[in-house]
């Protein structure tokens, strides 16, 4: 089945999503790898401003790709899978160009990613790099939706007063 497992990852919960059901699918297969990829992409409002995005800022960006592919390879290793890591600097324009440079490089049998599911509006400004991922790639993709986040009600103060 699936022994070369490629799983994007940037530290939201629709990345987690979609990397615990490839660990799921891992440990079925004696044997399989799972490959970790975290791009670290330009920030959309700064592109354009690639010099400015020097120092600190860069410094972080880094640290906290970093710290995320650390958790997500111990998680997976917890579960008696193996795992590797690749973190890629900012030499693409979108996280999708950096996925699909390391689907033909690495030959994954099954790339696993998680989806916010956007639809409409929120897709067309956002952009989506899993659709250019999944219409891209020649390998199986599994797309793993993420759960949906209770609603917490209206914010503010409640406008009704309780009666005593």
């Amino acid at each position: 089945m699936h022994k070369r497992i490629l799983v994007p990852i940037d530290g939201s919960v629709a990345a987690d999503a979609g990397l615990r059901e490839a660990i799921k699918l891992a440990s079925a297969r004696r044997g399989a790898t799972i490959r970790l990829l975290h791009v670290l992409e330009p920030l959309p409002a700064l592109q354009g401003m690639e010099t400015v995005i020097t120092g600190p800022l860069l410094e972080n960006m880094t640290a906290f790709g970093r710290k995320i592919l650390e958790n997500a390879k111990a998680l997976v290793k917890r579960n008696g899978i193996r795992a590797e890591t690749v973190f890629q600097n900012r030499s693409q324009k979108r996280a999708a160009d950096g996925i699909l440079r390391e689907a033909r490089s690495w030959e994954p049998d099954l790339i696993v990613m998680g989806t916010n599911g956007q639809r409409g509006l929120s897709r067309a400004v956002l952009g989506s790099d899993t659709e250019t991922v999944a219409r891209a790639v020649t390998v199986p993709i599994l797309l793993v939706r993420a759960p949906a986040l209770p609603f917490a009600g209206p914010v503010g103060p409640s406008r009704k007063r309780r009666r005593r």
